[in-house]
């Protein structure tokens, strides 16, 4: 996250997808796995914006994870 702190790294997204493939011997390209790596950090930002404004609109002062499950289902369907 350019400016915002961490993100996620390379070889854990290339791990991960690894984890599900049928195939042991699939490949990802370099700029697969890059692409990976914004998608899960915009996913995972995205997320964040949604649960604070869930937050706010509960007057609750912690997003908590009853704020993250309700809009997790118009997030995912958004992605």
């Amino acid at each position: 996250m350019e400016g915002a702190g961490a993100g996620f790294r390379k070889e854990l997204v290339n791990k991960l997808l690894h984890l599900h493939f049928k195939d042991a011997k699939t490949k990802v390209s370099g700029d697969a796995l890059q692409l990976m790596v914004e998608l899960l950090k915009i996913f995972v930002v995205e997320a964040a914006v949604r649960g604070v404004r869930q937050a706010q609109a509960e007057d609750v002062t912690q997003v908590g994870v009853d704020q993250l499950e309700k809009v997790l289902p118009q997030l995912l369907l958004d992605f």
